[in-house]
């Protein structure tokens, strides 16, 4: 069954007794357990969720865990958040955004849909072409500057009609911020410090204390003028695919208004933040110029700083979380791990943590591996474009 906005989803036994995580994932990595036709089944895992790739479609899974600023402990919390994904996304992906489904227990397996018992929910999605989700297209030198003026004039039309006001205002302001961040610093004192090192954390620190305290009128007048919108909340590189001649903003923040309404400056930063981790902050400039021209909202640029490095402490945050799980092979933790490394350090560079900008050259023939030798200076070294406008 599907719904369209809101879980069917009646009392199972499997609320106070919920099937074994790992026996639910081996029955969906089984095509026999789609009503549709699927060759083969691949799973992806994020911090809060399971996708299954099936056939023509992907379904969401919730993973059952408490990281503090999320609680998808009970069957009830994971269904009214897939309700609420869905409700969401179809703001801009009405088309692949399908509704939520069941997953039920039958024939001593599980299946998605059908007759049996109910014991989970799961996010029905058209599947999207994994060659053009933004990640690949920056490994193989597909994303342009023409591509982020596109994307860039698409958030602007987004957050031109995302809600505002009363009930959304609130989360821009000064204290909200701030509370923010102090839960962010919270939830990493006990990263190791071979992930996140004391220097790191002071210098940080100190830029939010000065920032906040002294910018208290520019976060009024920015609620005042109608910038913190209902937005994204989780624009990265992972949540952009090109199809086509279209663009798709997916996968937007569905578990609290509270990370997901902001100053759109906020947004904007997220995803400058994320192209610079990923060696190309050309295109992050590209992509701020062309929001700011879109919009008219040029003193956008005097938070994107302050947000850039927002951004880039929460992803470094949810990579280390991760090294926690159980069952991590040591390839996946020593990922992980130089994951939230690269993310706090761009953090650490846009608190100014880097005091004297760094050039490097290279020079060479044709396809001698210039672009190659630069890009893997700028992962190691992110203080070189620490600041999503550095143009270099």
């Amino acid at each position: 069954m599907i719904a369209n906005h809101t879980s069917t989803r009646s009392a199972s036994k499997y609320d106070t007794a919920p099937p074994d995580t790992r026996a639910l994932i081996a029955a969906l990595g089984r095509p026999a357990a789609y009503p549709h036709a699927a060759e083969t089944v691949r799973c992806r895992e994020t911090h809060l969720s399971w996708v299954f790739l099936a056939g023509a479609y992907a379904y969401k899974v919730k993973k059952p865990v408490d990281l503090g600023f999320v609680d998808f402990t009970t069957p009830a919390r994971r269904a009214a958040a897939c309700a609420e994904e869905v409700r969401l996304n179809r703001r801009r992906c009405p088309d692949i955004y399908l509704g939520v489904v069941e997953i039920v227990a039958r024939d001593d397996t599980f299946h998605i849909g059908g007759p049996g018992e109910v014991v989970e929910t799961a996010v029905k999605m058209r599947r999207l072409p994994a060659a053009g989700m933004l990640p690949a297209l920056l490994d193989r030198s597909a994303a342009d500057t023409n591509l982020m003026r596109r994307i860039a004039i698409q958030l602007v039309q987004f957050h031109a009609t995302a809600a505002t006001g009363p009930g959304i205002d609130e989360w821009g302001q000064s204290t909200a911020i701030g509370a923010n961040w102090a839960e962010n610093f919270a939830q990493t004192t006990r990263v190791d410090e071979t992930v996140l090192p004391a220097a790191v954390v002071t210098t940080v620190q100190a830029f939010v204390t000065r920032f906040i305290g002294t910018n208290g009128a520019l976060f009024e007048r920015r609620v005042a003028q109608g910038r913190v919108r209902d937005g994204h909340g989780d624009l990265h590189a992972r949540n952009i695919c090109v199809e086509g001649r279209r663009i798709h903003l997916f996968d937007c923040l569905e578990f609290s208004p509270r990370y997901r309404c902001a100053d759109i400056a906020a947004e904007v930063a997220f995803l400058a933040m994320d192209l610079t981790a990923h060696g190309r902050a050309d295109l992050a400039h590209e992509f701020v110029g062309a929001y700011v021209r879109a919009s008219g909202d040029r003193e956008l640029l005097t938070l994107l700083d302050f947000y850039v490095c927002y951004r880039a402490w929460t992803r470094g945050k949810v990579q280390a979380l991760r090294l926690a799980e159980s069952g991590l092979s040591p390839v996946e933790h020593a990922t992980l791990a130089a994951e939230a490394r690269r993310y706090f350090h761009l953090a650490w560079a846009t608190a100014g943590g880097l005091q004297q900008p760094l050039l490097v050259v290279t020079l060479g023939l044709p396809a001698s591996g210039k672009t190659r030798l630069a890009r893997a200076l700028v992962q190691d070294q992110t203080t070189c474009c620490g600041r999503a406008r550095c143009g270099s």
